[in-house]
This record gives structure tokens, C-alpha cells and sequence, in this order.
């Protein structure tokens, strides 16, 4: 079940969601929109040949109140706000149509878990031919939160719990648990 706008406060109000700093401009019908914050990542693509996932990427780290994405380029960024959701929420990462509208298209792999605490990072892709700048403070994405069936019995406390800035991919800490042989 989505949640409205009156059950998101109701759950601010008891902690089950927690959203810092929150402005109650952000507080939309059915989610809440998340502001651009000011740290970002993009991989230093002059001291490198290639990714993979068995190794940590190299990436040039920055902090600013205005960026600029060209035509075809991808970034990470992060929130303004830090956030914790309950065992038994989950919410979705989802673009604003505005900024969609743009040719900026943004996720966070679309999910955040039950339990998940921190700051959210964001991958923005430029798919347009000319370039995007972005100013942090203004509302880039929003969270649509969800009820669970039934509280989850193994919350999230993964590698990403509790981050703040943008983060790098850490799928090199991986446990596979079946590798393919």
C-alpha cells in the first residue's frame, strides 16, 4: 500500500520515518520530495581502463552548490536529507517528471529497504545533447514510501547503512553465494 500524504506525517510523527532537515513544502500527495545536496562523485576516468566488480572504482570526489552534467555523462550525488524507515516501510526512489522532462534521468538502484538509515545516493545520467546544471538545494527526486504486508525479519543493515554523501558502488564486498564455476 502506497502511503498518502497524511499517513507519511502520521509516521514522521511517530518516528517510523524519520527525514532531516524536512520542510513541509516537501510533503507531496502520495511522497516526498528530496532536495539535491552538495557532494558528488564521478569516476576519474584519466586514471583508469575499465570497471569491475571485484575492485573498488577510482573516483574524483567534489563538493558544490552548482554542477554542471554534459551530454551522456553519468555522476553520483546524494541527498540533502538523511533518512531512517521502519522494519515494515520500504520507499522508491523515483525522478521528478520535471527533471525526467529534462533528459536527466536519476535512480538510486529505485528501492531503499526496511530498516534502511543515511543519506541516499544518486545516479544521475544525462541523456540529452546538451548539458544540465543543477544547483543544490532544489528538489531533484521523491520518495514514495509503501506498508509492508508484515514487518521485515531481516532488515536492512547492509554495507550502504547509515552513509552519507555520495557513495561509490560497493559491490566489491560482495559474499557471492553460489559463484558460477
Amino acid at each position: 500500500m502506497i502511503l498518502s500524504d497524511k499517513t507519511i506525517e502520521e509516521k514522521i510523527g511517530t518516528g517510523e520515518i524519520t527525514i532531516d532537515p524536512l520542510t513541509p513544502g516537501q510533503i507531496q500527495p502520495a511522497s516526498v520530495d528530496m532536495r539535491l545536496g552538495r557532494h558528488f562523485l564521478k569516476i576519474d576516468e584519466n586514471s583508469i581502463t575499465g570497471m569491475s566488480l571485484d575492485q573498488p572504482a577510482t573516483y574524483v570526489e567534489f563538493e558544490r552548490d552548482k554542477i554542471v552534467i554534459p551530454p551522456n555523462s553519468f555522476l553520483l550525488a546524494t541527498t540533502a536529507e538523511y533518512i531512517s524507515i521502519a522494519d515494515n516501510l520500504t520507499a522508491f526512489v523515483e525522478g521528478r517528471s520535471s527533471i525526467g522532462r529534462m533528459g536527466l534521468f536519476i535512480q538510486n538502484a529505485g528501492w531503499v529497504d526496511p530498516g534502511f538509515e543515511g543519506q541516499i545516493t544518486l545516479e544521475l545520467f544525462n541523456a540529452n545533447r546538451v548539458p544540465i546544471e543543477l544547483t543544490a538545494g532544489r528538489r531533484i527526486c521523491q520518495l514514495v514510501f509503501a506498508q509492508m504486508d508484515q514487518t521485515s525479519q531481516t532488515p536492512y543493515r547492509g554495507k550502504y547503512q547509515g552513509q552519507t554523501n555520495a557513495v561509490q558502488s560497493r559491490v566489491f564486498l560482495d559474499d557471492e553465494l553460489n559463484p558460477v564455476k
